[in-house]
Parts: C-alpha cells; structure tokens; sequence
C-alpha cells in the first residue's frame, strides 16, 4: 500500500515564492523576470503590476520568448510585458529604471534541452547588477535548481555571493527542504534596505 502525502502550506519553492509574488507586488510597479522559461511568474507578474505596471521578462531561448508572449496574448497581457531575447547579465543594457521586484529561476528551461543552462559566472553578474537596480525595499528572489550538471556549482556560488551581502544594506533569507531527497530547490529571498 502506497500512502501519497499531500501538504497544503509548505509545498513547494514554487509556491512559496507564489506568495510572495502575490504578497509583494503590487499594481503600478515596474518588475523582472530574469529567467522567463515558461512564462509562469510573467505571467503572474503582469496580472500582479496591473495596466499601470510592466515587466521586464529576459531569457536566452528564442522557444522560452515566443511561448511567454503567446500565453501573455491569450490573456490580453502583452502590452505591459518587454520581452528581451537575451542573457540576464546584460539587464543594465536594456532596462534603465530602478525595479521594485527581481526574480530568477536558474537551471534549464523544463522539457527543453538540458544542456542550455544559467551559469554561476553570467549569474553572479547579472545579480550583482540586479542588486544595484533594485529599489530600495524591493525584493529579490532567487530559485536555485540543483539536480542538473552544473545546478549545485551555481547554487554554492550565489550562496557565497549572498552570504557576503553587507546585513546593514541586504536582508537574506533561505528557505531550503532538508528532509527532502533528490535535491530540492532552494529559494533565496533578499530585501534591499531603505
């Protein structure tokens, strides 16, 4: 007999993270989705800004772009989204206003190929740039997937980076399962000070 667990608080990094995107944003801000993927938080995100708000949505994967603006027309939310094929280090290139909220899913792109990763070296620049774009009490978030080649360097990387954050500027948290096998995610959530 199998008994099949179900949780209804503390599901998952991506409902976690969920909440705080419901929690957080509001109406009229000015966001960005540094990992599109499948289009899931920019979506969410520009339900969250409203018609005053916009989203910044960056990815690599001309299929991660193209799947992100469909599923935003479907929806009659395309014209408050900016989608920009291109890699998440280069934000400061195409956005010049400060963000009241940042989220990235690094890892690969789900039932894509595999070998396309984020990298920790892109990463790192590219937060370190976030960081300074980010409004002051804006909030950051950071999913790190670790199950891939290459997922665990990048993870201890940004670790490294955050845990060096200087706690009069940056509040950073970790929320990381650790009874749960198979390398679960770990979500950062990092506060800019005022």
């Amino acid at each position: 007999m199998v008994i099949k667990m179900s949780y209804e608080k503390i599901v998952n990094t991506i409902k976690i993270s969920r909440d705080f995107i419901l929690n957080f944003v509001k109406e009229g801000q000015v966001v960005l989705d540094c990992t599109v993927g499948n289009g899931n938080d920019t979506l969410l995100l520009a339900r969250c800004v409203g018609p005053q708000g916009k989203v910044y949505g960056f990815d690599i994967q001309k299929e991660a772009i193209e799947s992100t603006k469909e599923k935003l027309a479907c929806e009659n939310l395309d014209n408050r989204v900016i989608l920009i094929l291109d890699g998440h280090e280069n934000i400061d290139i195409h956005i010049n206003e400060k963000l009241d909220f940042i989220i990235y899913n690094l890892g690969y792109l789900p039932g894509s190929d595999k070998s396309i990763i984020t990298k920790k070296e892109t990463t790192l620049i590219s937060l370190k740039k976030a960081l300074e774009m980010l409004k002051e009490n804006g909030l950051l978030l950071i999913t790190c997937y670790t199950g891939h080649k290459g997922g665990l360097e990048e993870k201890d990387a940004v670790e490294n980076f955050l845990v060096n954050l200087d706690q009069k500027k940056f509040n950073v948290l970790k929320y990381e399962f650790i009874n749960q096998k198979n390398n679960p995610p770990v979500l950062y959530a990092i506060e800019k000070a005022r």
